[in-house]
């Protein structure tokens, strides 16, 4: 936890604190290092949904109801 220099206090369902507990037991990693994980692993998802956002900007866009017509035209629905 050295490298961490921030505190936060996080409330949790206790259930779902008590999963942390264990889990931070069974991988001899405190739940604070847990946490970290589980938001920096949260942010580079959203980091690629925004690149591939971004990729996809470019292209036309379809109502839902010409998708809906195109599926049908081709026997898909």
């Amino acid at each position: 936890m050295s490298e961490l220099s921030k505190r936060s206090t996080v409330y949790f369902d206790p259930t779902i604190h008590q999963a942390l507990r264990l889990k931070a037991a069974s991988t001899n990693l405190s739940i604070s290092e847990l946490v970290d994980e589980a938001v920096r692993l949260l942010m580079r998802e959203d980091q690629e949904d925004l690149k591939a956002f971004s990729l996809r900007a470019s292209e036309p866009e379809i109502s839902y109801e010409a998708l809906l017509d195109d599926l049908k035209k081709h026997d898909k629905i």
